[in-house]
């Protein structure tokens, strides 16, 4: 029987495999003493021919032949041969142990899915797995010594009452020159047919449940066969054994210790027995010994599997399940924990310390540099992550521009400090523009979400007016707002370089009068680009703000008539001074004179900085 020893080492503790090495049963010892007494004589018997038997010119030639021997033994691999091969027959020997037939799922679907407590259909239930035990057994004894040896003919298995004497004669009539475990198995097919035409087995799922288990059951039979027949290939069993007994038979010539007198390097010191060399025979030879006992577990050595114990197992348990559990079941009462929500079975003093520890959580639950790390992000982007929150939850009134405002940022930067002060601006201009910038940054504002650190609002009235509001606080943005005027003095001087920027004259006095702006919605698009540009950082949401006075919805600055009028660059444009946009019912107007605008009209826009404003006119500009 296998040799357990699971329950000596079920705690790790100081030498806990030291009082397994005094075991004899299945141990080292008793596979390879034969081997190493033989290897330790013929050892001893060269060492005293050497020392007692030669004459001093044989004993020269020895010994070159022992430094010889001893320098090319090397070469033999074999920790690289023999550890392959005992992973190989290690993971070969697990493998047939879990394809043993175990009857366990063939009785459980057979006594809940074969109905009738009559003697028919108890006679249906054990005659089922009758069967099923004798195709196991059948492919047992061919492939088990210990089986074979308990059940050598076919009469044995009848008078032990896996077979009838009617299905013997059936049995034996079915010539077939190839093994006939699988018979038992069709018997079984055939009877849960009838079975089921019966009406004992109440559905057809349950019909092709019964059958696949016993197809599985049937598969790892043949597993088993197949794994007895097909071997591991015998050319590497052959080079492994050669490799292990070269190595040691060079071993016995170049291990010996030779005269120390002679001085040869290594051989200052004569000790008679080679305590190394018999420690590497031990531990290879017994390594080869290993795989030897495992390359076929169904033998009768001491670790392998125990296959008549399995099979009484097998038999009384699937007996038992079939008949006399069918249909016995114990009377159902409440449970102890009926009325308990949180249900825990008492422990013993022997295991109260249980009690004490923690439920685990995760590995993470009590990590306390994570809190510290978000303690941290939190206070450090307390304003910001608090005004994202504010503008997340007020919609702006504007978000219908966002998309077409959103394509015209990288020009709007390029705006923001190339430009300086017009001289079509007066002064009082100026000023109001300036109070009408800081007044419009009260207006709601969305995020951009383009990857802003500063936040903005712009006003866009009549006449496509866009201011970018200050921002909240003063404090967080202001480091952005430098760099961002560093970067835009870049931009500028950039542009100054080139050279094949457009020089457009500014628009007269009558072309700007001759209509009121509007909000052309449909034009901003083509009027803010009026050149590609791509898609970058730039405050992307607006607020409107109602016109009260009429009067100074654009008031234009006179501008020169001749047609020799000094050209201005497209980035420089008149500004308008635009204070409030209009009321309701106006601003419907306005979008009813916007398709009036010509298809060639341009934007001029002017913006100085940060909190500045960008205006337009709606007039069109003479090419």
């Amino acid at each position: 029987m296998t040799v357990t020893y699971t329950a000596r080492v079920a705690n790790a503790r100081f030498c806990g495999f030291s009082k397994l090495l005094l075991a004899w049963k299945g141990s080292i010892y008793k596979v390879l003493y034969k081997e190493f007494l033989a290897f330790f004589a013929m050892y001893t018997a060269i060492s005293i021919t050497y020392r007692f038997f030669l004459v001093n010119d044989q004993k020269r030639y020895f010994e070159k032949l022992s430094i010889y021997c001893n320098h090319y033994a090397s070469l033999i691999p074999m920790s690289f041969v023999l550890g392959f091969y005992v992973t190989l027959i290690v993971n070969r020997w697990w493998s047939q142990y879990t394809f043993i037939p175990l009857p366990d799922r063939i009785m459980c679907t057979l006594s809940g899915g074969v109905q009738g407590g009559d003697e028919h259909g108890r006679l249906l239930r054990r005659t089922l797995m009758r069967y099923a035990s004798l195709s196991a057994l059948l492919i047992l004894r061919s492939v088990s010594t210990a089986v074979f040896k308990r059940f050598p003919t076919m009469d044995h298995v009848m008078e032990a009452g896996f077979m009838t004497r009617e299905e013997r004669k059936k049995f034996e009539s079915l010539h077939s020159p190839y093994n006939k475990y699988w018979i038992p198995c069709v018997w079984f097919t055939n009877l849960a047919a009838v079975a089921r035409c019966e009406g004992r087995i109440k559905d057809d799922n349950t019909y092709k449940l019964l059958l696949e288990e016993l197809n599985d059951f049937r598969g790892k039979c043949s597993m088993l066969f197949h794994y007895d027949m097909i071997s591991i290939p015998l050319v590497y069993t052959q080079v492994v054994t050669l490799a292990v007994y070269s190595f040691f038979l060079v071993c016995l010539i170049g291990r010996q210790f030779l005269d120390p007198s002679q001085g040869y390097p290594g051989h200052d010191l004569d000790l008679y027995v080679p305590i190394f060399t018999l420690l590497q025979f031990f531990f290879y030879a017994g390594w080869l010994k290993v795989a030897e006992q495992l390359i076929n577990p169904f033998g009768e050595d001491d670790d392998d599997f125990e296959t008549n114990w399995l099979t009484d197992r097998n038999f009384q348990v699937s007996m038992m399940a079939v008949d006399e559990m069918y249909g016995d079941l114990p009377m159902m009462e409440r449970d102890r924990y009926w009325n308990d929500s949180n249900p825990r079975p008492p422990y013993t003093a022997a295991t109260l310390f249980v009690l004490r520890k923690p439920s685990f959580q995760g590995s993470t639950f009590d990590m306390a540099s994570i809190a510290e790390n978000l303690e941290e992000s939190v206070t450090r982007n307390h304003n910001l992550a608090l005004f994202n929150r504010l503008l997340g939850s007020a919609p702006s009134p504007t978000g219908f521009m966002g998309g077409a405002l959103r394509r015209t940022s990288a020009q709007l930067q390029r705006l923001t400090h190339s430009v300086s002060s017009d001289a079509s601006f007066s002064d009082a201009e100026d000023d109001e523009e300036k109070s009408l910038g800081r007044s419009a940054g009260t207006a709601g504002s969305m995020p951009s979400g383009l990857g802003l650190d500063t936040t903005q609002s712009t006003i866009c009235s009549c006449g496509a007016l866009i201011s970018t509001c200050p921002p909240l606080s003063d404090v967080e943005f202001h480091k952005q707002v430098e760099r961002d005027g560093k970067d835009e003095e870049k931009d500028e001087k950039m542009m100054e370089k080139e050279s094949l920027v457009p020089k457009i004259p500014p628009p007269t006095a009558q072309a700007s009068a001759g209509r009121s702006p509007s909000l052309a919605l449909g034009r901003i698009k083509s009027q803010f680009c009026s050149s590609s540009a791509t898609n970058c950082s730039v405050p992307d949401f607006f607020s409107f703000q109602p016109i009260s006075d009429p009067a100074k919805v654009m008031t234009p600055k006179p501008q020169p008539t001749n047609s020799k009028a000094e050209a201005v660059s497209l980035l420089t444009v008149p500004s308008h001074e635009v204070s409030i946009f209009p009321e309701n019912s106006e601003r419907k107007q306005m979008l009813a004179d916007s398709q009036w605008l010509p298809s060639n009209a341009q934007i001029q826009c002017q913006r100085v900085g940060l909190g500045s404003e960008v205006t337009g006119s709606g007039s069109k500009v003479k090419e």
